[in-house]
């Protein structure tokens, strides 16, 4: 079993939230968070028996934050901003995007700066160690005052309203990763013993201010990108060294002369992944008569290495706002309960879009290595389209065409969502984020590049294998061997989509770039 993940006694971690939201890890709050909690809680306590009006503790929400809520009437407040806020619409979330919100918001109640009781909390963790993700929707965020429509789904399952899925208690086995079983929340928080959260004065407002579910996605897009990215290295070996490109322009000191330290690293998976290649040393040399690669294999460290460098800076934001305390009004540290605006996801949102741009880029110029392996006129060799019979056999022609639809759809993604604004709530709202948006694309757009990387990985074994008796380098070669566990070799024109779905499984399990980085040159 997974160690529990604790939240509350430090910021998360990216991995901690990679292992609770896609890998089931279950979590424990720390003690001293719990004794924090408590004693904001009496600030929300005193505020509350106040005959002057405290927004978010005596008052409505939003555009509504001067009429004065009676005592009587705020448990029925409570509820009903849950339950008017659960809005969502559209598709199913996806688990491990549930789960992520739901441990980034439990992880601010731990500050102890949200005035929320103990017990909310409790549930909180409960309900993730129990497998229970609240069923959540694709469109209700406009990235400002918090991702309120996703929190507000997470909150009503916690008061035992809503549906919800059920994967199964956090092993750390990875319940989080299937579609889970749909049953009522009541249900659900029934059968786990977990006692519906009946809310008091500022809880509703505590469980829906906040960033958490773009942050949440932010977090598993860099720990995607992170591992995509040396793939998308190893991908461009393959064709490199199967279009008898050089690996010279690689150099250390070449790259030296422009320190970019993205550039830099991407240069230095080439060169460990190209070395001891007799098929590169084959044309090694003056006699070689190429001048220069075109610049889809020249300069892929420079577009590979921008998407680095832009992974740097989103994940210097993602480490800020898993430091953060989002809500509002907050309570201080000397007791006072302000209002404050830090729930508006620009922070987050900038970055999400930036990270779709190079997405794009690094999937368009994948797609580029891959049409030249399959025009003879740019192949150095190779038969057309890598087909068996050429006129027979088309060989590997509407991969690419794949590839390139993909291409064009993540161009689309680029356009960034936070340049948008649509003022909301009687115009109290009047300038928003789109953070939540801009984190939906960006999930669809890394699919896309996976698709695109595996296709160009495909593509590279199949001309690795078409230059025999040349041999591949160990780290190439040993990719090409892994591609062919799940697709066969050159031959006759074959059903071709299963092979591409099962690189792509391949791509996006990391068993790609685990195998060209167990095999490349130390």
């Amino acid at each position: 079993m997974t160690e529990p993940v604790l939240v509350g006694a430090a910021p998360l971690s990216p991995a901690d939230v990679v292992a609770v939201a896609r890998h089931g890890a279950p979590v424990s709050l720390d003690e001293g968070a719990i004794d924090r909690i408590a004693e904001t809680r009496d600030v929300i306590d005193a505020l509350a028996a106040d005959p002057h009006p405290h927004y978010g503790v005596s008052t409505g929400f939003g555009a509504l934050a001067t009429t004065f809520i009676a005592p009587e009437r705020r448990h029925q407040l409570q509820a009903s901003l849950i339950r008017s806020h659960a809005a969502g619409t559209g598709a199913e979330v996806e688990i491990e995007v549930v789960r992520a919100l739901q441990l980034l918001r439990l992880q601010t109640l731990a500050s102890g700066r949200t005035g929320v009781r103990p017990v909310v909390a409790e549930t909180y963790a409960a309900m993730l160690n129990a497998g229970i993700t609240p069923v959540v929707r694709e469109y209700g965020s406009l990235g400002c005052s918090g991702d309120l429509a996703p929190l507000a789904h997470i909150a009503l399952a916690a008061i035992g309203e809503g549906d919800v899925r059920i994967s199964g208690p956090s092993t750390g086995s990875g319940p989080s990763t299937g579609s889970g079983t749909e049953m009522a929340a009541s249900d659900a928080l029934a059968a786990a013993g977990i006692e519906p959260l009946v809310l008091v004065e500022k809880e509703g407002l505590a469980l829906i201010n906040g960033t958490d579910g773009m942050l949440g996605m932010l977090l598993l897009a860099l720990h995607d990108l992170e591992m995509l990215l040396t793939t998308a290295d190893l991908a461009a070996a393959m064709s490199i060294e199967s279009q008898f490109g050089t690996d010279a322009v690689f150099a250390a000191d070449l790259m030296a002369l422009r320190p970019q330290t993205g550039q830099a690293r991407s240069a230095a998976n080439l060169r460990s992944f190209l070395a001891d290649s007799p098929m590169i040393a084959s044309h090694a040399g003056p006699e070689d008569g190429r001048v220069q690669d075109a610049y889809s294999l020249r300069c892929s460290p420079q577009v590979h290495g921008a998407a680095r460098d832009t992974m740097e800076h989103a994940a210097t934001i993602a480490s800020r706002e898993l430091a953060s305390v989002i809500d509002n009004p907050v309570i201080t540290v000397d007791g006072r309960i302000e209002s404050n605006g830090n729930f508006h996801g620009a922070p987050v949102a900038a970055v999400l879009d930036f990270l779709a741009i190079s997405v794009a880029d690094v999937a368009s110029v994948s797609e580029r290595r891959t049409d030249r392996a399959l025009d003879p006129a740019r192949s150095r060799g190779l038969p057309p389209f890598l087909a068996h019979e050429v006129g027979v056999d088309s060989g590997l022609m509407i991969a690419q065409y794949a590839a390139a639809g993909i291409v064009s759809e993540l161009k689309r993604l680029a356009v960034p969502a936070s340049v948008d604004s649509i003022p909301s709530s009687a115009m109290q709202e009047d300038h928003v984020s789109m953070g939540w948006a801009a984190a939906r694309k960006l999930r669809r757009a890394i699919d896309g590049l996976t698709r695109v990387l595996a296709i160009e990985v495909l593509t590279g074994a199949r001309a690795l294998d078409l230059r025999g008796p040349l041999e591949a380098g160990p780290a190439t070669g040993a990719v090409r061997d892994l591609v062919r566990t799940v697709a066969e070799g050159p031959g006759p024109d074959r059903f071709l989509s299963p092979e591409i779905e099962a690189v792509t499984d391949l791509v996006r399990s990391g068993a790609v770039a685990r195998t060209a980085k167990e095999n490349a040159h130390a």
